[in-house]
């Protein structure tokens, strides 16, 4: 592998995590993350997230479309 390979291959990376950056960031906005289906509790000090209807979304929306770019 040459260093050209490898410099692509970092640019590649570095696209791919600036793209989900700004999805979270949009996230974030809209509220995603904050679904009726996610639990929290917990006390003064402690405090537990569990996002399970937040992971279902996610789960959804992945599996369409990964189901959609392989049967291109």
């Amino acid at each position: 592998m040459s260093l050209g390979d490898i410099g692509r291959a970092l640019v590649g990376l570095a696209l791919v995590l600036a793209v989900v950056g700004g999805v979270l960031m949009l996230a974030g906005r809209v509220g995603i993350g904050r679904l009726p289906g996610d639990l929290s509790f917990g006390t003064d000090r402690v405090r537990v997230y569990i996002p399970l209807a937040t992971s279902v979304l996610v789960s959804l929306v992945a599996t369409v479309v990964l189901n959609l770019w392989i049967r291109r």
